[in-house]
């Protein structure tokens, strides 16, 4: 596994030790880290702070995104595919989107290389949330 997803996975982890969903997500230029994040939904209790904007947000004003990589540990929503898309991000490299299939589709067709690392990690850490918590679970997806 690359050092750019063990970070993710590792604000992954921060964000269920702070009680919350365990998704994280770094923005990677220049094969640096220049961000992180992590879903923070139940932490900040706003609906918004899925942990690509989290991590987008804590980037800043960056002028401009050619050329950055963003890594999530579980495959983007429609809404972070949208902010995805926006920011013109060509690249996204998720750990896995067994438990939830996300906007992969939806960032291919806008010139977005998405790069799936079907990572046992990833899966593993989301199964044992979604088993120990699924009314948290559904609400994060809007069931």
């Amino acid at each position: 596994m690359d050092e750019f997803m063990k970070a993710a996975i590792d604000e992954a982890r921060k964000g269920l030790r702070e009680g919350g969903i365990p998704i994280g997500s770094v923005l990677v230029k220049d094969g640096m880290i220049i961000s992180r994040g992590h879903n923070q939904r139940v932490q900040k209790n706003d609906p918004m702070t899925h942990a690509e904007t989290d991590c987008l947000r804590n980037a800043g004003r960056i002028g401009s995104y050619k050329g950055t990589v963003l890594y999530s540990t579980l495959m983007p929503c429609y809404m972070c595919a949208g902010t995805v898309v926006q920011f013109n991000i060509k690249k996204v490299i998720v750990g896995e989107s067994r438990t939830f299939p996300g906007a992969a589709d939806f960032m291919k067709q806008h010139g977005v290389e998405v790069i799936n690392l079907d990572d046992p990690e990833c899966i593993g850490m989301m199964e044992k949330f979604i088993r120990e918590k699924p009314e948290l679970w559904n609400e994060d997806i809007g069931e």
